[in-house]
């Protein structure tokens, strides 16, 4: 899948709509307003943009997400990895456990993670 960026606001449109789909563009022009002040020409576009990006469809006046929260934030890490770590997932683990102790229940949930995703 292809990278997808999104900025803050963008994110925050984006969780929104994962938290409440499927959502009506009409409920999204009420959130909208509330949230951050928007016209609803605003939410609108906001609303094509992320439909143009991928992440969003909107069907007859329904938005729902095209790929999930889990998906995008995936999409995110890795390529953060890849562009701060230069792909490698060691590097990026020292880095944030530097002058950081793992409690036990995180240790061992890394742990499983990895026993679950190496190869065989």
């Amino acid at each position: 899948m292809a990278e997808i960026q999104l900025g803050e606001i963008e994110c925050r449109f984006a969780n929104m709509i994962w938290d409440r789909e499927p959502v009506t563009s009409h409920e999204l022009v009420a959130l909208c307003a509330e949230e951050f002040g928007w016209a609803r020409t605003t939410t609108h576009n906001v609303i094509r943009k992320l439909c143009a990006k991928g992440v969003l469809e909107n069907r007859k006046g329904t938005v729902t997400s095209v790929i999930s929260r889990e998906q995008f934030y995936s999409m995110q890490s890795r390529q953060f990895v890849e562009d701060s770590f230069a792909g490698s997932l060691p590097a990026f683990i020292a880095a944030f456990t530097k002058g950081k102790r793992l409690s036990q229940r995180e240790a061992d949930e890394i742990r499983r993670m990895i026993d679950e995703a190496e190869e065989v």
